[in-house]
């Protein structure tokens, strides 16, 4: 039995920004070292574990959903801010400071970029 379908015309994907894609690519990694740092910060006994856990997973959550959010300007906003949490894991081991930081600039590489090359783009492209 021949399937008849509808042949409307599939809208064009919508073009992801530099900002957006490089920014996703930071947040994804980052949330990742951040799981393995909650899982460090629990063994070594730094927190109490329950709130080591849930604090990472709420913290590598958000770093996630952020990375889907960058699309707006209040997302990169958001993703800016949670670098400032990355940071402070350093409060806990001491080791977190020069992961933050690394991270922290990893992100303002990756936006700074993004805008550069993102305008340079849309000044060649009509």
């Amino acid at each position: 039995m021949a399937r008849t379908a509808d042949r409307t015309p599939r809208r064009a994907p919508r073009r992801r920004s530099l900002v957006e894609s490089l920014g996703a690519i930071v947040l994804i990694f980052e949330s990742v070292v951040m799981f393995l740092a909650a899982l460090a910060i629990f063994g070594l006994k730094a927190l109490p574990a329950e709130q080591a856990l849930i604090g990472g997973a709420l913290l590598v959550v958000a770093l996630f959903i952020t990375a889907a959010l960058l699309r707006w300007t209040w997302g990169v906003v958001l993703g800016s801010v949670l670098q400032v949490g990355v940071l402070l894991t350093g409060l806990f081991v001491p080791t977190m400071w020069l992961v933050g930081a690394i991270f922290t600039l990893l992100w303002a590489y990756a936006v700074y970029t993004g805008i550069t090359l993102d305008k340079q783009k849309k000044e060649v492209t009509p």
